[in-house]
Parts: structure tokens; sequence; C-alpha cells
């Protein structure tokens, strides 16, 4: 008898600080050339739509161009996400709070649809019902690392919807590997800054893949 496949390694994810803005780009640029990145999840200040559009237009091709999707977050009241997405050229939208339903009505196009923020299972849960593409752990503040993996270790055991693990450190990236989750995220802190595409490479390492 065949012994079973062991499950594909996951795949990275970067997330960038609160603030992101187009002096980002060659950092960005860098760290997705410098391992699997399958996503960038861009946090952008508060502005008015046009405004992030231009920042979106200028921060999507560094990560576009190695192959990641771009998905956009932004906190800021009476915007339309899936507009600005759309018009500066990302790939979905991510939010912690909103109308997940009526969202996913609205990127039904093959955009995706992520959410975090997911304080308690329960909210995880529904945000699944949801049709969500990911559902993103570790993302509070103050989420200590053994909260992480004990979350995407259920999550990945029994639902069906990819789940994302937050690192912050990248002791906690082969562990988080570990879980079952198909995504593990690298916060701002390990690959935003000069050395970032050699963090981004020895988290690649540690993913075994």
């Amino acid at each position: 008898m065949a012994e079973p496949k062991a499950p594909p390694a996951p795949r990275l994810i970067l997330v960038s600080g609160p603030e992101a803005g187009p002096d980002l780009a060659p950092s960005l640029a860098a760290a997705c050339a410098a391992g699997d990145v399958a996503a960038v999840i861009l946090h952008l200040a508060p502005a008015d739509e046009r405004s992030l559009v231009k920042v979106l237009k200028a921060l999507a091709p560094a990560a576009q161009e190695a192959g990641a999707a771009v998905v956009v977050a932004c906190p800021a009241e009476g915007i339309d996400l899936v507009s600005v997405a759309a018009r500066g050229g990302a790939d979905g939208i991510h939010v912690a709070e909103g109308d997940l339903g009526d969202l996913r009505g609205r990127l039904r196009d093959g955009r995706i649809l992520g959410t975090g923020g997911l304080a308690t299972r329960h909210e995880a849960m529904e945000a699944g019902e949801a049709a969500v593409d990911y559902v993103l752990f570790g993302d509070l503040p103050g989420t200590a690392p053994e909260t992480v993996r004990e979350r995407a270790e259920w999550w990945a055991e029994i639902f069906e919807t990819p789940c994302v693990a937050l690192a912050r450190s990248l002791d906690a990236v082969a562990d988080l590997a570990a879980t079952g989750a198909e995504f593990v995220a690298l916060d701002a802190t390990l690959w935003a800054g000069p050395d970032g595409a050699a963090t981004v490479a020895a988290a690649q390492a540690r993913l075994g893949a």
C-alpha cells in the first residue's frame, strides 16, 4: 500500500504595516522575489478613494510582477473598498468588519475576499459561512503565538476555507507551517526593512518547500 502523500507546504503571504505607501515598492518587490509569496495584504492609511487608488497603482505591480496577488485593506469610513481595489489594480480586498455577504456578492468576478480581526472561533465560523477566500489568525494586537497556532490547527483540521496564520518572528514560521494552514503570513516587521528579502528567504526555508 502506498504511503499517504504529505500535504503541500504552505505558501507565504506578506502583510504590510498600517500605512503602506509608494516608498514601500522596492522592499516589496525584493521580498516577493525572495520566496514563494502567494499574496500581499496591503494596509493603506485612511484617505479619499482617489488617493488610495494612486497608492495602489504605485505598489501593486511590485508584487504582481513577482506572481503575488495584491489584497487591499483600509479602515477609512465612507469609502468603497471594492471600487478602490478594482480601479487600483488590486486582486481583492481584506476586511476586519463589514457585511461579508454583501462584499462576497460584489466580488463574484474572481477577486479575493479575505478577513481577519477574528477574536473568537464563532466569528471565524461566521466568516467561513460568508464564503470568504481565507481567514487570517494572529492579526489582533497582543495575540500570543500559542493562540495563533491553536486557532490555525483547529481551523485547518475542520474547515475547507483556507487559513492564514500570522508569524511575528522567524521562530514562529515552522510551528505555524506544522498546523496545516495553507498560508503563513509574515508581519511587516520581518520583511519591510533593508534585510527583508533575506528574511523572506529564511522563512521560505523554514516552510520546508
